[in-house]
């Protein structure tokens, strides 16, 4: 099952396999009904069953990213429309549909076949019976219920009265090194000084590659903590003594959750509070809920769009509600309810539709810890600048955003279809931003808007898991081009420009200010981050807004930033990734990704760096008889002793290629170990006495090594050039890795060598999976952590385009495994005092304008003149233009400045870095915001 091998990555093998056997019952296909479909089925559970009874409305296109125009004009129902698209998705999931009724008569016992059920557009009522069937049951049926009106949606988890997870943090255990172990009791393990073993007394640890004590290997002893580095773990004393190496994981302890049912949760409600500004919304949006359910039950109907009579009537049971639960009733949440329960916010529901399909793939698979009871978001600050608008506002016109419509009134959705959006990245979040614009309406063409993608990757196998607008058919087609035909497969209004280039300083010619200057914000969907700091400087530069997010498995985050509001994504910095030192690589590998490293290397070297040298060499020198007369005469080429060593090696026939890889064979895994034996023998010890495991001085880099022809060699590589004219071999096809082609031998290659150098070194082998994951460099992905980042990424781009106040915005970080979830206000932009009340921040830019004879001496005095501020050093990028001290920098004052920089052709300005006096003597200069020099005075290529 291919298709799901990314969420293998998170959920591991004997999840998968659960899953594989679990059947879900799936009712309600409006918009968070039809999110948990998609999730669900992508994650790959054997069965899904759709339900539905109500007929496809215009109203549903703005909604539900399934249902076409079509459906609504041939009066199709909504389980018809969404069911067919929905098993497309995965051809490994069976997916069926059922539009009878499901109601306070209905017999339940049809559902005994799942494993989970899910309600979402469904009573109260109807709710609490369901879920007291689903936990009587023996085994009971995990059941989830999952309801969105308006800004406010909710999600109740029942998994039965005792529920055991397997895996309740959802961390990769450590693999923590040993330094020693005593032969006592308690025998007592001490870890390397630079690894803290991070454990808690009464875990338990499994070892491994211990050598001595071998009897510890595999087996599981509990642990009473002594200090950060040391631990002990009962009677050692019979054991063998302790030689060296070894290493010990925590073992994941099984963890037992007791659920109530629905029922009694109303009453005493356990709630996840995601925003701690406002720890008592999750009761109070309770409260107002459930007083929505009892107006339904009253007037059989939900309150009307704007109905300030509805709003007074829902406001009363709401405030007799919050009194249990010892919260005041929130007036303006119950208002916003009431205005906007009708309407849908489909960002909103896919954020809660990520949570609640993590939430039934923990009820299938019991891995992870699950939600208990309650979790209630509300999007409060998307409306509430927004009360003072008239009814009219929101009222419906009968199109596809009346949903919308009925929560951010007209004038927001005329802002988001004349919205200029530049979105860098079309994989999973991207697909799903793709998904959230096409129902916002996000850069009509009618309204001149624009979204421009752009992605230089192909669509590989392993991303339809996750990139949900993608097919098997899609396999090796660009991504960007077909995101964009399935986005308008949603909404044709839309008008998607589709780009297959990278953005960085190699294309500024394309994505240049004047590009820049025609968008009103910027959206990354990247997966690494020196792209998204390159990104985010051109944004700051060119006073953009920004919306990033990002996801690492279950976990997520989303950062906003707002020009002269918030910091940038450069404000911060994550520890760099730490590299694998050479010498570690080539002769001491202590752990598996050292092995699997190496064999990538080797592949790299032999299928990619050596074949790219060759052709580059052919490139140089055209003509091989030119060469050849060169050699000839003894004149030494660069590069030649390469060239013609692999001229020499290259085989021709399938018996060669056996030939080279059992010498391979014994240089790798026979002769260079003997060797290192010899120079470094088992006892070999440093200093300070320990074992000699990590050090290789005398290993030098492959560029480092010189490699002189012989006589003897010069002649057989003319003869090898001869040979190669002849039979035209001057030109070697390089391999690019790829993981996800079984047929290619990449992966075979990699996991061989990885698994035989291993071996050698005593090192327990990865599976292929594994070894996939580590080599392949693959960054663990699920469907629902990508579409709750954009979903939420989404929330905030609306209150972007309108305007709001800082206090409005919210970044987020997430881990749908534990689970967690937390809003936070956005860091704030700091603001540098120069002098007096001259303030500036990362957003700030002065300009200078300059002429042909503008000297640096007139740009000092333009700077001093226009901001008041004594200039004492500029430079540009790395280069010093001036700095008083360095000799010779004071003729430069009479120097033009393009004399100075030198611009190329296409470039009308150059930033510059000013360093300004201070008030008090002894202090070091300032730096000051980038100041702009622009070559002429009306800013156009000089």
């Amino acid at each position: 099952m291919e298709i799901t091998s990314r969420g293998r990555y998170v959920l591991g093998d004997s999840a998968m396999h659960q899953m594989a056997q679990s059947s879900v019952f799936l009712s309600g296909m409006g918009g968070l009904g039809v999110e948990i479909a998609k999730n669900i089925v992508l994650a790959g559970v054997k069965a899904v069953t759709l339900h539905d009874t109500k007929q496809c409305e215009t109203w549903d296109l703005g909604s539900n990213f399934f249902i076409r125009k079509d459906d609504v004009s041939h009066h199709r129902t909504r389980v018809e429309a969404v069911c067919p698209r929905v098993a497309e998705l995965n051809p490994y999931v069976h997916v069926d549909m059922l539009s009878s009724a499901l109601d306070d008569n209905t017999d339940l016992s049809f559902l005994k076949k799942y494993q989970c059920v899910i309600l979402t557009e469904a009573r109260l009522s109807l709710q609490r019976r369901v879920n007291d069937f689903c936990h009587m049951q023996r085994p009971p049926i995990r059941f989830i219920g999952c309801d969105a009106y308006g800004v406010c949606v909710r999600v109740f988890c029942d998994f039965g009265e005792e529920f055991e997870v397997s895996d309740p943090t959802g961390e990769e255990p450590k693999e923590v090194f040993i330094q020693s172990i005593t032969q006592d009791n308690p025998g007592v393990i001490t870890c390397m000084d630079n690894q803290p073993h991070g454990l808690q007394t009464g875990q338990s640890v499994v070892f491994r590659e211990v050598n001595g004590m071998n009897e510890l290997n595999g087996s599981v002893r509990q642990v009473s903590v002594l200090s950060p580095h040391s631990f002990a773990i009962g009677d050692t004393s019979q054991l063998q003594p302790y030689a060296h190496g070894g290493f010990f994981v925590l073992v994941k302890t099984p963890k037992t959750y007791r659920f109530e049912t629905l029922e009694r949760q109303l009453c005493d409600p356990q709630v996840l509070t995601p925003d701690f500004s406002k720890p008592e919304a999750p009761l109070q949006i309770h409260a107002a809920m459930l007083a929505l359910d009892t107006f339904q039950e009253q007037h059989s109907r939900l309150p009307n769009i704007g109905c300030l009579q509805d709003a007074e009537v829902l406001l009363k049971p709401s405030s007799s509600l919050s009194v249990p639960y010892q919260v005041p009733v929130n007036t303006d949440l119950v208002c916003c309810l009431s205005r906007t329960a009708r309407g849908s916010l489909p960002p909103l529901a896919a954020a809660v539709g990520g949570l609640a399909s993590q939430e039934a793939l923990k009820a299938i698979t019991g891995k992870f810890a699950p939600l208990q009871q309650w979790f209630y978001l509300d999007a409060m600050e998307v409306v509430r600048p927004l009360q003072s608008y008239s009814a009219e506002e929101f009222s419906p016109r009968g199109d596809r955003y009346d949903g919308l419509r009925a929560c951010i009134g007209e004038s927001m959705c005329l802002e988001l279809h004349k919205l200029r959006v530049f979105m860098v990245g079309c994989g999973a979040i991207g697909c799903e931003m793709l998904k959230n614009f096409a129902l916002l309406g996000v850069g009509l063409t009618t309204n001149s808007g624009e979204v421009c993608i752009t992605d230089p990757d192909l669509i590989e196998k392993s991303n339809l898991n996750r990139q949900f607008l993608f097919r098997p058919h899609h396999i090796q087609k660009p991504k960007s081009t077909t995101a964009a035909a399935a986005t308008l497969d949603i909404n044709p209004d839309l008008q998607v420009d589709a780009h297959l280039n990278k953005v960085c300083p190699a294309t500024e010619g394309i994505y240049s200010d004047s590009f820049y200057s025609r968008l009103n914000l910027v959206v990354t969907a990247l997966d690494n981050v020196e792209a998204r700091r390159y990104v985010d400087s051109r944004c700051v530069s060119n006073q953009r807004a920004l919306l990033d997010s990002g996801t690492m498995g279950t976990k997520g985050h989303t950062e906003i930033i707002v020009p002269n509001l918030t910091e940038s994504y450069n404000s911060h910095r994550d520890p760099p990734e730490e590299e694998i030192p050479f010498c570690t690589l080539k002769s001491f590998p202590s752990v598996i990704e050292h092995t699997i490293q190496w064999a990538r290397d080797k592949f790299e070297n032999a299928f990619a760096h050596k074949p790219s040298i060759f052709n580059s060499f052919w490139q140089t020198h055209s003509s091989a008889e030119v060469v050849l007369q060169r050699m000839q005469s003894g004149e030494s080429l660069e590069g030649s002793f390469q060239v013609i060593k692999l001229l020499s090696r290259r085989p021709s026939q399938w018996e060669q290629c056996i030939t080279i890889a059992r010498l391979k064979f014994e240089k790798y895994f026979k002769r260079k170990a003997l060797q290192l034996l010899h120079s470094f023998p088992l006892d070999t010890r440093l200093k300070d006495g320990s074992r000699f495991t990590q050090t290789d001085e005398t290993a030098k880099k492959p560029d480092q090594m010189k490699m002189p022809l012989s006589s003897e060699e010069e002649r057989e590589a003319i003869m090898q050039l001869e040979k190669a004219i002849v039979t035209d071999c001057l030109r070697m096809t390089p391999l690019q890795f790829e993981k996800d082609d079984d047929s290619n031998g990449h992966l075979d290659f990699v996991a061989s060598a990885s698994a035989l150098r291993a071996t050698m070194y005593a090192i327990e082998p990865a599976d292929r999976l594994k070894t996939k994951r580590i080599a392949g460099k693959i960054i663990p992905a699920i469907a629902t952590a990508t579409a709750a980042v954009a979903g939420l990424v989404a929330l905030e781009l609306i209150k972007v385009i309108g305007g709001y106040e800082f206090e409005s915005f919210k970044n987020c970080f997430f881990n749908l495994a534990i689970p967690v979830v937390v809003l936070t206000e956005p860091a704030p932009v700091k603001k540098t005092l120069i002098r007096d009340n001259i303030y500036f921040s990362i957003w700030d830019c002065w300009t200078i304008f300059g002429h042909e004879d503008f000297t640096l001496s007139d740009f000092m005095n333009a700077v001093r003149e226009k901001y008041g501020i004594e200039p004492t050093m500029v430079v540009h990028g790395v280069k010093m233009l001036y700095v008083p001290v360095m000799p010779g920098h004071s003729k430069r004052l009479k120097l033009t400045m393009q004399k100075l920089i030198k611009p190329s052709v296409d470039r009308r300005y150059v930033d510059l870095t000013v360093s300004f006096a201070p008030e008090a003597d002894g202090d070091e200069d300032l730096p000051g915001p980038p100041v702009r020099y622009y070559f002429s005075c009306n800013g156009e290529t000089p």
